[in-house]
């Protein structure tokens, strides 16, 4: 038996302490230890590979004795969805722990921040990598507290305040997940997820569409859908930019991934075909539809450069809404495939998580550079900062879905999927023709922030010159920047992992 997810577990686990000795003496190699850890659980990612691609349920999993009492099981599950998102969690903690190196030198307390991001890793990856309820929601939670602790003691202008209110929300959130965990385990006696999604088949349709709409609340605070979004500009921009990369790339992620897994896939199956199963979707939609709109046109007067991006974070999680609404809401001859709409949606988790990621991290090396956040007080800088610059211009271009980057393969999926969807459901119409129109938004404000920042005349010099980052910051950019980039051309290899996934 291979114990390959297991160790995704332990080697974090027992490399905290390694990680908090070593920063003590040199914050730098604590920094790289990380970056291997993360490196080394990326590969034991990939050795699960050929079982999910080869496997007749292209599944790997592995269960462990755990708790006899609830007769539950330790069991850890990746397929052609999880293991996807589960690998570039991966890649950004390696980029986040390698830009920190520079952008966090000189701050106190290294040792702590670069323990608390080793932490943070566990319940990043963790959240995809069980089907175990338990533990799916120990590691949802698991998120929050160093996520806390970074924000709150590394942030800018005041920390604590948005580490605060980005508590307080996604905790609230986490109680509706947790109602509708034990909502699970009280009528059908399991918490596994998929033994789960039989079981619900049998419980009352009323009962079932609370637990729908619990888990599905408290999932869409993480994924900060308009109106439970209030958290996320304050937290995205105050945070330190790696943070804010791991923030918009796989927190807010993590919300979509869980409403596709446990809302869709295991709950929704039971009320499938319904009246309210069809206006349930049609609300995601409408809510899709409000998010990409409020965020990208905040995004287009917004003018501190970190909050265009978290602006730009709730658009796109519109976008990946709206692509979850376009889930089957009828069984096809019985069974329910992954369509264009959803392995579309389930690849911009993929592309949005190395643009932004890539995004924040070029914001954060503009700030490192010029200590200036206001874009109407920067200009010209792509003389300066040219590897920046394209750095920046590369994830600017992506999130606006322009072709060949990364976010352009996954957006023209979900709209596909959409006029496929049209064909038996002609409410999607509406919501599909309101999507293409935030599309061109977001292209506007990608425009906007490029201009402003890297194109003109300087509108103020510092007293010192400005020079483009440090080689350690150039390195974390470079590695998104070649992923944006491959995404783009070649998006193959997620696609077929994620087509494999049957989900009923």
């Amino acid at each position: 038996m291979s114990y390959a997810l297991l160790l995704i577990f332990l080697l974090p686990t027992l490399g905290i302490p390694f990680v908090y000795l070593t920063g003590k003496k040199s914050p730098k190699a604590a920094a790289i230890l990380v970056a291997l850890i993360a490196f080394a659980n990326m590969a034991l990612l990939f050795t699960t590979v050929p079982t999910v691609l080869n496997s007749p349920n292209h599944e790997y999993i592995e269960s462990y004795y755990w708790i006899p009492i609830l007769e539950s099981e330790f069991t850890l599950f990746v397929d052609g969805v999880s293991v996807s998102i589960a690998i570039i969690t991966t890649v950004l903690i390696i980029v986040a722990a390698l830009f920190s190196i520079n952008y966090m030198e000189g701050k106190s307390n290294l040792a702590v921040y670069y323990s608390l991001l080793t932490l943070l890793s566990i319940g990043l990856v963790g959240v995809f990598i069980t089907s175990n309820l338990l533990l799916f929601y120990f590691c949802w939670e698991l998120m929050l507290v160093p996520a806390y602790f970074i924000i709150g003691g590394w942030g800018y202008r005041d920390p604590y305040r948005a580490a605060f209110k980005f508590f307080i929300f996604t905790h609230a959130g986490a109680v509706f997940v947790l109602l509708g965990i034990g909502a699970i385990y009280m009528v059908t006696g399991v918490t596994d997820m998929f033994q789960a999604q039989a079981a619900l088949m049998t419980v009352s349709p009323d009962l079932v569409r609370w637990i729908l709409l619990s888990l599905t609340a408290g999932f869409a605070v993480k994924m900060a859908v308009v109106p439970v979004h209030m958290w996320l500009p304050d937290a995205h921009s105050e945070a330190p930019s790696p943070m804010s990369a791991l923030l918009s790339g796989v927190i807010i992620s993590a919300g979509a991934y869980a409403i596709l897994r446990l809302s869709l896939a295991t709950v929704f199956p039971a009320v499938m075909g319904t009246a309210f199963g069809s206006d349930f979707m049609h609300g995601l939609a409408i809510f899709g539809v409000i998010s990409a709109f409020f965020g990208s046109l905040i995004a287009l007067v917004e003018t501190d450069i970190k909050r265009i991006i978290a602006y730009s974070s709730i658009a796109h999680m519109g976008y990946v809404l709206f692509g979850l609404s376009l889930f089957p809401s009828a069984p096809i001859a019985g069974t329910v495939v992954i369509t264009a709409a959803i392995t579309g949606t389930v690849l911009h988790l993929i592309t949005h998580a190395v643009s932004k990621g890539l995004f924040f991290l070029s914001a954060g090396a503009i700030m490192h550079q010029t200590e200036v956040r206001d874009i109407r007080e920067m200009g010209g800088l792509a003389g300066k900062m040219p590897f920046t610059a394209t750095a920046s211009a590369t994830a600017a271009l992506s999130i606006a879905g322009t072709p060949p980057f990364a976010c352009f393969i996954s957006e023209f999926l979900i709209f596909v999927g959409a006029f496929e969807v049209i064909n038996t459901d002609g409410f999607f119409l509406l919501p599909t023709a309101f999507m293409l129109v935030a599309t061109v938004i977001s292209l506007a404000y990608s425009l906007r922030y490029l201009s402003h920042v890297f194109l003109g005349q300087a509108k103020s010099e510092g007293e010192k010159p400005i020079l483009d980052v440090p080689n350690w910051m150039k390195l974390a950019m470079a590695i998104l920047v070649i992923l944006v980039i491959v995404l783009g051309i070649w998006p193959t290899f997620f696609i077929h992992l994620i087509n494999t996934v049957q989900f009923i």
